[in-house]
């Protein structure tokens, strides 16, 4: 009877402890700013903790990144940057073979035609991301501007985190994008995982884009986040833990550069050397009752048991 009465004060201690001390951190960020004023303006609409990332060279893109810096909208460059598939460029689209000038003049630019900008993503850009001598020069112009850097993790191997060591640029990550498909069912699929995400890790950083699907399950969901999620800006996020899974590509003189690395296909698990031992049930319970035994919880729950239990003295 006594083991299982402190059995029973042990998980109830447990459960009491065990309530959320941080609310997780989402941030969104709406790429492609700057074709489609119609389509952003519903995303401006939304609430300010929402940013939007605007291309450069985009016709209203002066315009959209000054109506949303008014309305409250954290504002990124959404510079693009070369990706490893064969496909058309857009103008001053960053290459790693660039020089250093050439690359501080793209985003010297930049900066020009997205007024408020505090941060800088890229579109697309596999190849220039994974690119360590590439990515340099980049963090050495974003320096001159203090801006930080959102890599949209368009490649596993992205070198941002290692080229940025040295220098005043921070940087932070993508983990979902919510909109690879435009269906909405997948889409709040998506949004789903990065609160979970968010819940899981401290923060997460979902990345979309301004088509009609996306707006309508943004207008839905950002309204009615769990309570232990909080939407913030990404700014709110550079000093956020962030972990590096890239790692150096050797060049070797007259060789071709090897094509970068996904890392996302599992993880090799060391194997013990002995048998484990089995953990009985007895020991589990055991274990846990002496762990929290000594609890002030546990001690002021006993007082008011034996309270119950005893008899009050007549005044």
């Amino acid at each position: 009877m006594l083991q299982i009465r402190r059995v029973f004060f042990s998980l109830v201690s447990t459960l009491l402890l065990a309530s959320p001390v941080f609310a997780g951190k989402l941030a969104i960020v709406i790429d492609d700013f700057g074709y489609r004023p119609a389509q952003e303006n519903l995303i401006i609409a939304l609430p300010a903790n929402i940013s939007v990332a605007v291309l450069p060279n985009a016709p209203h893109a002066r315009a959209m990144a000054t109506k949303a810096h008014n309305a409250g909208h954290e504002v990124l460059i959404h510079l693009p940057m070369a990706p490893l598939s064969k496909q058309p460029l857009e103008k001053d689209t960053l290459r790693p073979e660039m020089s250093s000038g050439e690359i501080e003049r793209i985003i010297r630019e930049a900066v020009n035609d997205v007024p408020y900008a505090v941060g800088l993503n890229n579109h697309m850009g596999s190849a220039m991301t994974s690119s360590l001598f590439g990515m340099q020069k980049v963090m050495q112009a974003l320096g001159q501007y203090n801006l930080y850097f959102l890599d949209s993790m368009t490649i596993g191997n992205s070198q941002s985190m290692r080229a940025a060591a040295g220098t005043s640029v921070k940087v932070i990550k993508r983990k979902v994008f919510l909109d690879d498909t435009q269906n909405e069912a997948d889409i709040r699929l998506q949004f789903n995982r990065a609160v979970d995400l968010a819940r899981r890790n401290g923060s997460a950083i979902a990345i979309g884009h301004p088509h009609p699907t996306t707006v309508r399950v943004l207008q839905q969901m950002v309204y009615n986040l769990p309570a232990d999620i909080t939407l913030v800006r990404p700014s709110s996020l550079l000093n956020e833990p962030q972990i590096d899974t890239s790692r150096p590509q050797p060049v070797v003189p007259g060789k071709s550069v090897e094509q970068p690395r996904n890392p996302f296909k599992g993880v090799s698990l060391c194997k013990p050397k002995h048998p484990l031992q089995p953990v009985y049930a007895t020991t589990f319970f055991t274990v846990l009752s002496d762990s929290i035994g000594q609890s002030q919880l546990l001690k002021y729950m006993q007082h008011q048991w034996q309270g119950w239990n005893s008899t009050p003295r007549k005044s």
